[in-house]
């Protein structure tokens, strides 16, 4: 069986991983900041956003992955896919406005983490033969 759902989502994350990164580039080169962020606040929010998906998709997208390969049906790992990505991108976007609390920020960290308690569950259920 090969993990296509998976595929899909882990590369529309790749691709945001990306993005983020290039945004953390882009600004340290503007700003002539080599290691750090001294008090360039943009940066700081930029390298937060950064290192938040890097810290929450890979494990996000590996349960994702043993959810399919443990016969989760498709319509349910898109709907995980789909709201993967969306919480991430309203993380990244809510955490580039804002400093503090924001939409974007509140509704990114609790979709994904709903999205990463649901596969956790399902498979935890799936792994003692319940599901």
């Amino acid at each position: 069986m090969t993990p296509t759902v998976t595929a899909l989502y882990a590369g529309l994350c790749g691709l945001l991983l990306l993005t983020l990164a290039a945004r953390v580039v882009a600004r340290r080169r503007s700003a002539k900041i080599g290691l750090g962020v001294r008090d360039d606040r943009t940066l700081e929010q930029r390298v937060r956003a950064h290192g938040n998906a890097v810290e929450y998709v890979p494990i996000a997208v590996l349960l994702l992955l043993v959810a399919e390969l443990s016969g989760l049906a498709q319509g349910w790992l898109h709907a995980a896919g789909i709201a993967l990505v969306a919480s991430r991108l309203a993380h990244a976007w809510g955490l580039t406005r804002s400093a503090g609390s924001s939409p974007g920020r509140v509704f990114g960290t609790l979709g994904t983490w709903l999205v990463m308690l649901a596969l956790s569950g399902w498979l935890a259920l799936r792994g003692a033969g319940i599901v």
